[in-house]
């Protein structure tokens, strides 16, 4: 396999206001196992296959954006590895000169850790919103705790570093859990970040401003327990991080709604129908799958379309939850959690 070096290639990614795009969110299904009521409505309609890209086209995009200078993909959904075929484009992007990560709901874990592993993963976030079984199954509708226990498990084993877990706070509903995922991760030497509910896609489960739970309350829940130090350490993605004084684990916040992040965004997604998202919070994009069927195998034309698409980069997103309709319409599993 490849060593994983990119130090050679200058990035041409650069938007309007000077910030160069070395991050790239891949999305590679909008299909779940699970239904988590912040991400998508329980009775969901899928993308039809002609609508989505091929693993070929996906693994075109990741080549020309590394061309370009990304150091960094994240391959999202839906959830990622239940699309069929997932390990053989992995294995592809594995070889590239990029850091390789990938954001899971944890349920095909236990029997895939391994090879994801042996095929140049290097990073996991793993989705943990609850520790009790029964509220587990009401976040997620669908989704078995005890699989994805087994899941975290096997990636430890199969000699992952540094997992996060990733948990969407919602207040009255989670929020009692905070000091126990923390104790969890520390028990497990894992990370744990946690996240303000993206407003993303009209849901009818629960009010969004009813349920939000700032990073600065957490904060204040966490501070007597587990005193929280400065940390330095950064990912190259949204979280601020702090350590502590007993333990290895990080703790991190992502908070779109209280300290917006915007000025440091280095990074961009695409939507498994070709999307190139330029912003999380806004529609600003590029249609990428035109380009690729339009133009099959021309890398130089689709590396000058992503060149030109920093042009449409915003300069900030504005959420506002008191807006009964949601500023974005489409659902998280949509965007590339």
């Amino acid at each position: 396999m490849t060593t994983k070096q990119n130090n050679s290639i200058e990035n041409q990614l650069v938007d309007r206001f000077g910030r160069r795009v070395e991050y790239v969110r891949l999305s590679v299904t909008d299909r779940c196992d699970f239904r988590c009521v912040y991400c998508m409505a329980e009775e969901m309609q899928f993308l039809p296959r002609s609508e989505v890209l091929s693993l070929e086209e996906i693994y075109s995009v990741a080549r020309a954006f590394v061309e370009l200078g990304v150091n960094k993909i994240r391959l999202t959904g839906g959830e990622p590895l239940v699309r069929k075929g997932i390990l053989t484009l992995v294995e592809q992007l594995g070889q590239l000169p990029v850091e390789l990560l990938i954001t899971t709901n944890g349920s095909q874990l236990p029997g895939m850790a391994t090879e994801l592993k042996r095929l140049g993963v290097d990073r996991l976030n793993i989705s943990l919103d609850s520790l009790q079984e029964d509220k587990f199954k009401r976040l997620t509708r669908t989704g078995r705790l005890s699989q994805v226990l087994e899941g975290i498990d096997a990636a430890i084993e199969a000699g992952f570093e540094r997992i996060k877990l990733n948990a969407v706070v919602l207040k009255g509903r989670n929020d009692d859990e905070v000091l126990d995922l923390i104790a969890f991760a520390r028990n497990k030497g894992l990370d744990i970040t946690f996240i303000e509910e993206m407003p993303l896609g009209a849901i009818t489960e629960h009010d969004r401003a009813e349920m939000y739970c700032s990073s600065d309350e957490l904060f204040e829940k966490i501070s007597p327990v587990y005193p929280l130090l400065e940390s330095v350490d950064k990912t190259g993605g949204p979280s601020r991080y702090y350590r502590m004084a007993d333990s290895h684990s990080k703790i991190g916040f992502i908070s779109p709604h209280s300290h917006n992040f915007c000025s440091e965004c280095n990074r961009v997604r695409m939507t498994v129908e070709g999307r190139l998202l330029l912003c999380l919070g806004n529609e600003h994009s590029m249609d990428l799958r035109q380009v690729l069927r339009d133009h099959p195998g021309e890398t130089e034309v689709l590396k000058q379309h992503l060149i030109k698409a920093m042009d449409l980069k915003p300069e900030e997103h504005h959420f506002d939850l008191n807006d009964e309709t949601p500023q974005v319409v489409r659902f998280m599993n949509m965007t590339g959690g």
